[in-house]
């Protein structure tokens, strides 16, 4: 079974998913409130998703980083927003009001 069918996602849903969790300050709650996938599915995700070389690394650097939980962030960082946030078109939490 590949990840689109066990996930119930699209290959651009994929790619985000990969794009946020690269992200430093985009924690795992924010991936989880757009796509539904927990922290552990998004390690899978990328597991599957990178090199393996890739994928240590990324995983020594986010793991127990402060910004990428939100239980562990300061008090003073209530959300972030990607420099490219605006013209991500696929983004749903952009679009809400």
């Amino acid at each position: 079974m590949s990840i689109k069918e066990k996930y119930h996602l699209s290959d651009q849903d994929i790619d985000r998913i990969v794009e946020m969790a690269w992200e430093d300050r985009t924690p795992f709650e924010a991936i989880k409130a757009q796509f539904g996938v927990s922290e552990a599915e998004v390690i899978e995700i990328m597991r599957l998703e990178m090199k393996p070389s890739s994928w240590r690394m990324w995983r020594a650097r986010v793991q127990g980083r402060k910004t990428k939980h939100k239980n562990l962030r300061s008090e003073e960082i209530d959300r972030f927003k990607c420099s490219r946030q605006k013209p991500i078109s696929l983004n749903k939490i952009s679009k809400r009001k």
